[in-house]
This record gives structure tokens, sequence and C-alpha cells, in this order.
């Protein structure tokens, strides 16, 4: 095991740059707390890794499988309230309400693509829209239950210390994105969930036309995309130790869609590239929204989107692999830029 393992490392990761690059930058994130003891900074990449999560699962639901969720915080503030709601009401530890928020999530992903089968673009948008904003009516009417626009304070916390709270969320969202990864592959010779996404996005009559049972996959998509973001917004309730209305405002659906879009949608590493770029280097910047970087985010993200489209329109990570990978014409595999034949098929990459 321990040779094959080797061999595949040699062989598929150490020959691709991209690949290379993205093992050491998450060795980095597993040995940055032993270079600080600002507990602020872990609690910056703690709240990256679960946008981590947020981010990647919007893009497997709205780039591979072509179902574009405007209302993707739906997920994500129905699990925050759900852990928030049996913790102060059952007096439910994190560990238990978790799971349940996590279901509860999926269980909605379900319920809200039920009637968003018949539909698609805009119209299919407009409707994933309504969902949070029905569910922020529901929240301010029933103020004494779920505590209106003060939200829920007081929500125990995942773990001792912040280091543990960090090593959880990373290795929580390591494997999420693994795991929705290879989901999405397209290449791969296990898992053919990703070709057929591809498959559905690309034209779905004639998915349909070759057998393919596309609303079992166009619910799985939905069912998929609602449980990871719904364990992000779980542990993000407990992270901050509260629950507010802004976990389903429109402003958390778009800050998925920005951070996707600056990495590059339809790539799972885009969205990593887009969080961990756009709102670890703003928090850092903007010093707890102390400065103007701080206080005016969401407009300073919005503006270098802008700027992304215009000159970089598949998005900064899949514009910088472009230039420092290259696939082969003949067999599809990727290679250094540098290289002039393909490490496999030896095929000329000039």
């Amino acid at each position: 095991m321990l040779r094959w393992l080797l061999n595949n490392f040699r062989w598929s990761v150490l020959p691709v740059p991209g690949r290379v690059i993205a093992i050491v930058f998450f060795v980095a994130l597993f040995i940055f707390p032993l270079f600080t003891d600002r507990t602020y900074y872990l609690y910056i990449l703690t709240i990256s890794n679960l946008l981590v999560i947020f981010a990647v699962s919007w893009d497997l639901l709205s780039g591979y499988s072509g179902q574009v969720n405007f209302g993707h915080a739906l997920f994500f503030g129905v699990s925050a309230y759900s852990v928030a709601l049996l913790n102060k009401y059952l007096g439910w530890q994190p560990w238990m309400t978790i799971p349940i928020g996590t279901l509860i999530a999926t269980g909605v992903g379900v319920l809200t693509c039920l009637p968003a089968l018949r539909l698609r673009g805009p119209y299919l948008s407009l409707l994933t829209m309504a969902f949070p904003l029905m569910l922020m009516g529901l929240v301010m009417a029933f103020k004494d239950f779920t505590g209106g626009e003060f939200g829920i304070p007081g929500l125990p916390d995942l773990a001792g210390s912040k280091v543990a709270e960090y090593y959880i969320c990373l290795i929580v969202m390591t494997a999420s994105v693994l795991i929705m990864w290879k989901l999405t592959d397209a290449g791969s010779k296990y898992v053919r969930t990703g070709l057929i996404f591809h498959a559905i996005r690309e034209d779905e009559i004639a998915a349909r036309a070759l057998g393919i049972n596309t609303i079992r996959y166009k619910i799985l998509a939905f069912i998929i995309g609602g449980f990871f973001a719904g364990l992000a917004g779980a542990f993000y309730a407990h992270i901050l130790g509260s629950v507010s209305i802004s976990s389903l405002s429109m402003v958390m659906s778009f800050r998925a869609i920005i951070y996707v879009v600056f990495g590059g949608i339809v790539s799972i590493y885009g969205a990593v590239v887009g969080v961990y770029t756009l709102h670890t280097l703003m928090q850092f910047l903007g010093v707890g929204g102390t400065t103007f970087i701080g206080r005016h985010q969401i407009l300073i993200m919005a503006i270098v989107v802008i700027l992304i489209l215009l000159f970089m329109p598949e998005g900064v990570a899949v514009w910088i692999r472009s230039k420092i990978e290259r696939e082969c014409p003949r067999c599809k595999l990727n290679n250094a830029a540098w290289r002039r034949e393909c490490r496999a098929c030896g095929a000329n990459l000039r």
C-alpha cells in the first residue's frame, strides 16, 4: 500500500505543478498554528475553512450540474438555526446538533429541488432566491422562538481551544473538498456522477435521450449541495457562538458566488482559491473591520470580481493553471507547461 502511494505520488502528483501547489498549500494550513499564537488569525482561517465548504458546495450544484442557485444560504442558514434551536431548547451539545442540522439541511435540499425540477435558467434561479427570503420572514414572524433580528446567542464552543477548533474545521474542510472533487471528476473510473453532471449542464435534453435519469441526478445534486452547505452552517454557528438572520441573507448567498467566480467556476480548486484569497486576505488587511477595507469588504470584493471577469473571465485559479500546465492533445493528461513531450504518451505538446 505504501509503495503504491509513493508511486502514485511520484508519477501523478510531482509532474503536475498545480497538484504540487495544492499539497504545499494544505501542508502550510496544517502547520500554521505552529508559527503563531494569535487566536484572531486562527479564527479567520477557521471561518475560511467553513466558507470553502460552502463555496465548493455551490460550485458543485450550480457550476457542475447547471442548477444555478441564488439562494444557497437557505441550506447554510437552516442548519445554523437548527443547531442553535436544538441547543437553546433541548440543551444538546455540538456533536449531537451538528449531524442533525446537516441532515435537516439535506432534507431541505430535497424539498427545494422538487418544485424546481420543471424550471430552468433564470426561472430556477429566481425560485431558489425566494426560499431564503421566505424563511427570513418566518424567523422575523416568530421572534419569541427564533430571536428575530437579535438571533440566538450563547451557543457552546466547538472545542476547548481555538487551535482544536481550527484543526477540526480544517480536517472537515479537507475531507469535504476531496469528496466533492471526486464526485465531480468527469475522468473518474469509479464515480460517474461528475460525467453525468457535466452532460446535464451542457444539454439536459441530449442527456435524457441517452437514457440518463436527469431528474434523479438533479435531486442528487441538490442533496449533495444541501448536505455540505448545511455542514458548513452547523459548524459556523458553533464557531461564532451565535446565529443571526444574516446567515440567510442574500449577501451570504452571493458571497459563495463571488468566491467561486473569482477563483474559477466549474473547478473545485477555484472555490478554494477564491475563499482564501478574498475572504482571508480581506480579513487580515481589514483587522476585524476597523479599517476601510474591513468596513467595505463586500464592495471591494465586488469590484475585484468585476475586474477578474474583464481580464480573467475563467477565474484566477484557472488562469494560473493554464499558464503552468498543458493538456496533452492525445491522452488528455496534464503536464507541466515547460515540457515539450507528454510524460505518458510522448506526444508533442508544442
